[in-house]
C-alpha cells in the first residue's frame, strides 16, 4: 500500500469518522487501466458526495487496486498523476485525505510487483494501514465499492461496506448517511 498524496493537514478529533471509496467505478468512471489524467471522468454526484461528507467532518480516502503496474501497462508514476489530477479537480475543503493503492498482482509481468500481498483487495491491508495511520474509528466509518472484493476487504477490516451499482453517488451516500 502506498499513499500517493500526503494526508491533508487537520486537527485530530476524538473520533475520526471516515468514508473510504474504491476509485474506478465509484468515484470515477471505470475505463479500464486508467493511466492518463485526461481520461478521468467523474461519476455523477461524486464530487457532491465528497462535499457532503466534508461538511459532516468525515475524512475521505481512496483505496484502489492498480494491477496495471504489475501487468506492465503503466508505471506507478501514472497513478500519482491521476490522483494529483483528481485532487486538483476538488476544492480545498473537499480534497481526499489520502490515496492508497496496490500495484501488485500475482499474474504480473513486472517482477518487482508480481506477488500476492496483503494490500490487494480483498485483503484488508490498505484499509488497515489507513485505519492505523489516520486513527479511524471503524464503527463510525464505511466503505463504498463496486465489487465483491471491496466489500470483503471492508468486512475483514471491520468496516461497514456498501455496494454501489452506478447512478448518482451523492444520492447513494446521502442514503447511507440517513441509514447510519
Amino acid at each position: 500500500m502506498v499513499a500517493t498524496v500526503p494526508p491533508v493537514a487537520r486537527k485530530r478529533t476524538k473520533t475520526n469518522r471516515a468514508a473510504l471509496f474504491d476509485r474506478d467505478g465509484v468515484l470515477i468512471v471505470d475505463t479500464g487501466y486508467l493511466s492518463r489524467p485526461c481520461d478521468i471522468r467523474w461519476v455523477e454526484g461524486a464530487q457532491r458526495a465528497l462535499s457532503r461528507l466534508a461538511a459532516l467532518d468525515y475524512r475521505r480516502f481512496v483505496v484502489t487496486n492498480q494491477s496495471g503496474v504489475a501487468k506492465g501497462y503503466f508505471a506507478e508514476a501514472a497513478i500519482a498523476r491521476v490522483h494529483d489530477a483528481m485532487q486538483a479537480a476538488l476544492p480545498a475543503p473537499v480534497k481526499i485525505d489520502a490515496f492508497a493503492y496496490c500495484p501488485h498482482h500475482q499474474d504480473g509481468i513486472v517482477a518487482r510487483y508480481t506477488r500476492i500481498c496483503e494490500c490487494r483487495k480483498p485483503a484488508p491491508g490498505m484499509l488497515e494501514r489507513l485505519i492505523a495511520d489516520h486513527h479511524i474509528d471503524r464503527s463510525a466509518s464505511f466503505l463504498v465499492g463496486d465489487r465483491a472484493s471491496d466489500l470483503e476487504a471492508a468486512e475483514r477490516a471491520g468496516i461497514r461496506a456498501f455496494l454501489f451499482g452506478g447512478g448518482d453517488l451523492d444520492r447513494f451516500v446521502a442514503d447511507i448517511l440517513e441509514a447510519l
